[in-house]
C-alpha cells in the first residue's frame, strides 16, 4: 500500500512528497478508515511507528476551511516536548493548507497563550493541565471541538493525569469522536476506555510488549553506579559506532551525576533533559541532540517519552526500570521508521527480578554480554547503594520508653480526677464551680 491508496487530497500529497514519505506504516494504514468513519478508536502500536500521522492524516483530509475562531480538533499529550513535536508534525502536514495550529503547555506565560487563542485556531495541541486552566478561564471555548485525540495515554495515567482527563471530558461536548493512542494496554487504560468511549473500534498492530524486530538487545550485569559509568565511558569511546546515543536514567539526581561524569571524558558532546531543567534548556538540548551538535543525551523516562528523533544508533538503559512497559518505551527510541537499532541494558544483581519481568513481557531473552576485562570495577558506592546500618544493643545509646526521659517534679505531678473534679474544687473553696449550682448556694446559706 502507498499513500495514493488512501485517496488523500492534493495539499496533503504535496506535504508528504516534501517529507519524502511514500508508504504508510501499518498503524497508519489500519487506522485511516476507522478515524475517517467517525467512530471512537483505540490504537495500540509500538512507539516509533508513526502514530501522529496515523490520526492526523484522516483528520486533515476532512478538515474544511473555516473562519471559525474556536478550535475543532483537540490533541492532548503528556509532556511539553511532545506538544512542540506534534505541532511541528502537524505544521509539516498542513504546509499547503489553511489550518491554524497552536500548542500550549505549562511553565510559560498563560496570557501570551490566551492572546494566541483569541486570534482563532483550528487545531489545539496541549498538555492536560494547561488545557484545563485555559478552559476554566473561559478564553478557550471548547463546545466546538469535534474530535478529541489523546496520545500516549498510558503515560498520562502513569503521571497522575486521570482526574484532569475526567474533568476535561466533562467540559467537552458529548457529541464528539474520541481517538486514543497508546504503546501499551494497561488496566488503567482499559478502564478509561470502558468508562468514556462509545463502542470503540480497536486497532492493534502488535501485542503490547512485543519488541520491535529491528532492535537488537544486549545486557551487562554490573555491580554499582560507578562501574556503570566506567563501562558507558568505555563504550562511548567508539564515536563512529556510538554516533547518536540516548542514555536513560531513572532519577533526576542520578541523571545529573552521570552527566557530570560523562562531561569529564566527553566535554561538549553531552546534553541532558529532565523536569528540573527549564523549558528553554530542555528544548535546546533536544534540538542539539537532534541536529547532531551533541551525540550523547542523558534523559529520564518521562522527558524522552514519545520523542521522535531520527537515527539514534543506541539506547543505553543505565538502570533497569521497575515497570517492563517503560523498558519497551525506552528501546523504542531507536530503530524508528524501520531502521536498525541497538539497545543495551545495565542491571545490578538487585535488578535481575526486573529483567525477568521484561523478558516475560516480551517473551524473549535479552542477550547477556560478558563484562569487558579492560573496564575497572569500582568499589565506590553512591548513597543509595551503601548498606543501611542498623544499631542494635548499642551500650552508649540508652533506649527510653514512655513520653518523657526524666521523672517529673512532685509539684508537676497531677492526678487525673475525671468527672469528680468539680466537686473536689467546690469542697476545697466552699463556693460553686458554676453560677447555676443553686442547690449548693442554698446548702451554704443554711450553714
Amino acid at each position: 500500500m502507498t499513500f495514493q491508496d488512501l485517496n488523500l487530497n492534493t495539499p496533503l500529497y504535496n506535504a508528504l512528497d516534501d517529507l519524502g514519505f511514500t508508504t504508510p506504516t501499518p498503524i497508519q494504514a489500519e487506522a485511516f478508515n476507522v478515524v475517517t468513519s467517525g467512530k471512537d478508536m483505540v490504537g495500540i502500536a509500538q512507539t516509533g511507528t508513526g502514530k501522529t500521522y496515523a490520526y492526523m492524516l484522516p483528520i486533515l483530509k476532512h478538515l474544511k476551511f473555516s473562519t471559525q475562531e474556536t478550535p475543532r480538533i483537540m490533541v492532548l499529550v503528556p509532556t511539553r516536548e511532545l506538544v512542540v513535536q506534534v505541532v511541528n508534525d502537524i505544521e509539516n502536514l498542513t504546509k499547503y493548507m489553511n489550518a491554524r495550529v497552536l500548542g500550549v503547555y505549562g511553565g510559560t506565560n498563560i496570557n501570551t497563550q490566551k492572546q494566541a487563542i483569541a486570534e482563532g485556531l483550528d487545531i489545539l495541541v496541549a498538555t492536560p493541565g494547561r488545557f484545563y486552566d485555559l478552559a476554566l478561564s473561559r478564553v478557550l471555548q471548547v463546545k466546538t471541538i469535534q474530535k478529541l485525540v489523546i496520545d500516549e495515554v498510558d503515560v498520562m495515567l502513569d503521571l497522575g493525569f486521570r482526574h484532569q482527563l475526567i474533568n476535561i471530558f466533562d467540559l467537552l461536548p458529548e457529541k464528539r469522536q474520541n481517538i486514543m493512542f497508546s504503546a501499551t494496554m494497561t488496566h488503567d487504560v482499559d478502564v478509561m476506555i470502558s468508562e468514556f468511549f462509545k463502542s470503540p473500534e480497536r486497532v492493534s498492530i502488535a501485542v503490547s510488549g512485543t519488541p520491535l524486530e529491528n532492535i537488537s538487545q544486549h545486557r551487562y550485569t554490573i555491580p554499582n553506579f560507578y562501574t556503570k559509568v566506567n563501562l558507558v565511558s568505555h563504550l562511548l569511546q567508539d564515536a563512529d559506532e556510538f554516533s547518536k546515543v540516548l542514555i536513560f536514567v531513572s532519577h533526576k539526581k542520578l541523571a545529573d551525576l552521570l552527566f557530570e561524569k560523562l562531561e569529564e571524558s566527553f566535554h561538549g558532546e553531552c546534553c541532558i533533559i529532565h523536569s528540573n531543567k527549564t523549558q528553554n534548556y530542555r528544548l535546546r538540548s533536544i534540538e542539539q541532540f537532534r541536529n547532531g551538535d551533541n551525540r550523547i543525551l542523558v534523559a529520564t523516562d518521562v522527558m524522552a517519552r514519545g520523542l521522535d528523533i531520527d537515527n539514534i544508533s543506541h539506547v543505553i538503559n543505565f538502570d533497569t526500570p521497575d515497570y517492563p512497559e517503560n523498558y519497551m518505551h525506552r528501546i523504542g527510541r531507536t530503530g524508528r521508521a524501520e531502521r536498525e537499532g541497538i539497545s543495551i541494558l545495565f542491571s545490578t544483581d538487585k535488578e535481575l527480578e526486573n529483567v525477568e519481568k521484561i523478558e516475560t513481557l516480551m517473551n524473549k531473552k535479552i542477550d547477556l554480554i560478558e563484562f569487558p576485562e579492560s573496564v575497572d570495577i569500582s568499589d565506590e558506592l553512591i548513597e543509595e547503594e551503601r548498606p543501611k546500618i542498623k544499631e542494635r544493643n548499642n551500650p552508649i545509646k540508652k533506649e527510653t520508653v514512655g513520653p518523657a526521659f526524666h521523672e517529673k517534679k512532685e509539684s508537676n505531678q497531677k492526678e487525673n480526677l475525671g468527672g469528680s473534679y468539680k466537686f473536689k474544687i467546690a469542697e476545697k473553696y466552699k463556693k460553686p464551680k458554676t453560677r447555676g449550682d443553686k442547690n449548693y448556694n442554698k446548702r451554704n446559706k443554711r450553714k
